[in-house]
């Protein structure tokens, strides 16, 4: 009976594989970029009350540091899994989050949360953003100029000078009134709603740079992917693309904290979904899809947590929680960082 089947079997077999083919990864980028676009239709267009114009200006504004958060958070994340070679890394373990931290706690400690409040002008975001990428370039050519400079010393020496701005932090918030320490916790999460839109061109014009050498330099990423010794050996310069990177890694963080605050799990939950969705490898894929999930996150999570439940200011406080949780699990299951 197998023997008179067999002829039927196959081609209903070839079929079912033929079915079950995957997507192609512009395929999948095609249908995540509508999913985006839908979101982003409901997120500015939909339950509008009162001035139509107030409304949806207010909603441009957060819509612009939605993107911001998502390229900034999302591809920088995918990069830094890259050149670090190991997935359950975040950028934040740099020490760049606890430093923005600490200058935010130092600032109100000195001046007060009234003056700080007052000064919220472009220049304060760019010499935050200066401060976390001279820390953060000053600490990579110390520890690559060295015979013996290793990149997971790199981040051994993040996670300590993390853990001493953290306490420095909170031994000096300690000594706030209670009026400047609420003042400085509204400035330690994530806001959306709480962009200067003075802020945004400068904000988009670093996107732009960054996503443009980043994109140039994309196949180099895929090389860069395959280790050390297989990028030296297809001709890379591996040291000269890992400092390059790392730096370009540092100004993302960096900006995106000083504008938005600090997200810490959030690019690392959008690039954990990138690589199970994109279908490919390739950074030329992966990059895009982190970016549009990181987008559709915010901007469906945003909409729902403000027309659903009506808490629209808890959206990056579940987002932290849910991706603190992610980053356990994964932990268990690697068991090993």
């Amino acid at each position: 009976m197998s023997t008179t089947l067999a002829p039927v079997e196959a081609p209903l077999a070839a079929a079912g594989r033929r079915r079950r083919t995957p997507l192609r990864p512009g395929t999948r980028l095609a249908l995540m970029a509508a999913a985006v676009l839908l979101a982003v239709v409901a997120f500015l267009f939909l339950f509008i009350r009162g001035s139509f114009w107030f409304a949806l200006d207010a909603r441009l504004s957060m819509l612009a540091a939605m993107v911001i958060a998502a390229f900034t958070q999302g591809v920088g994340t995918v990069v830094f899994h890259t050149i670090t070679g190991n997935r359950i890394l975040t950028p934040s373990i740099m020490g760049l989050d606890s430093l923005y931290t600490l200058s935010q706690t130092l600032m109100v400690f000195v001046f007060g949360g009234a003056a700080v409040a007052q000064q919220e002008g472009i220049g304060k975001v760019l010499a935050q953003t200066a401060l976390m990428v001279v820390f953060a370039t000053v600490l990579y050519r110390w520890l690559f100029s060295g015979k013996n400079g290793s990149l997971y010393i790199l981040l051994l020496v993040g996670v300590v000078f993390g853990l001493a701005f953290d306490s420095i932090a909170v031994f000096v918030q300690r000594m706030l009134n209670p009026t400047d320490h609420d003042l400085l916790s509204a400035k330690l999460f994530g806001r959306m709603g709480d962009v200067n839109a003075s802020h945004l061109p400068v904000a988009f014009g670093v996107c732009a740079v960054v996503g443009a050498i980043l994109w140039l330099r994309r196949y180099r990423l895929d090389v860069l992917l395959l280790g050390r010794d297989t990028a030296q050996g297809l001709g890379v310069d591996h040291r000269r693309e890992l400092t390059l990177m790392l730096v370009l890694v540092s100004v993302m963080v960096a900006f995106s904290t000083a504008l938005v605050g600090p997200m810490t799990f959030f690019g690392f939950v959008v690039a954990t979904l990138a690589y199970q969705v994109a279908g490919s490898h390739e950074h030329r894929f992966v990059m895009p899809m982190a970016f549009l999930l990181g987008l559709f996150t915010l901007v469906a999570g945003q909409f729902i947590m403000q027309h659903v439940f009506y808490a629209a200011g808890f959206l990056t406080v579940i987002i932290e929680f849910l991706g603190g949780i992610v980053f356990l699990v994964l932990l268990l299951r690697k068991g090993r960082v």
